[in-house]
């Protein structure tokens, strides 16, 4: 049969030693639980913070595309404000060159006059000289000096 002394320091002994092995497991099972809530806590941040990233990353984009558009309609505008000089400066250089080119028409048929009015001094000078009416000496251009008329056209005047 079983020795009672044997048994009851068993029994002793197991009562001394399962509420060890009891606080131990209980130990062990709380710190199991500590180290999930901290990996739970941890796992919410590191969650939280790329929120908090993604988050900037759409605003920064739609700041880009933000700043993409305002740049794409600021050339647009540059472009058509440059259209418009390019156009007002080529009006106002053909207005310039139209009024130049009276100016020269002007000019030209005022040269054309002097030398026709030259020519015929020169005949009347030549015919002169033929019937002995004239001067001795036939002129030629370097007996004319010019001289500026009021219009900015230069004639000739005898010397």
């Amino acid at each position: 049969m079983v020795d009672q002394a044997a048994a009851l320091g068993l029994i002793d002994e197991l009562r001394v030693a399962v509420p060890e092995e009891v606080r131990a497991a209980k130990r062990i099972n709380s710190e199991g639980e500590r180290i999930i809530e901290k990996a739970q806590e941890e796992a919410e941040r590191i969650v939280a913070k790329a929120q908090e990233q993604a988050a900037f990353l759409i605003d920064e984009r739609g700041l880009t595309q933000q700043a993409e558009a305002d740049s794409r309609r600021i050339i647009g505008e540059a472009e058509a404000v440059a259209e418009d000089v390019r156009r007002g400066a080529d009006e106002y250089a053909v207005n310039v060159l139209v009024g130049l080119e009276g100016d020269v028409v002007k000019t030209l048929q005022s040269i054309k006059k002097g030398i026709d009015l030259l020519d015929s001094r020169r005949s009347e000078l030549r015919e002169g000289e033929d019937d002995g009416s004239g001067p001795d000496t036939v002129l030629d251009d370097a007996d004319f000096d010019d001289v500026a008329s009021d219009e900015g056209v230069t004639q000739p005047v005898r010397r």
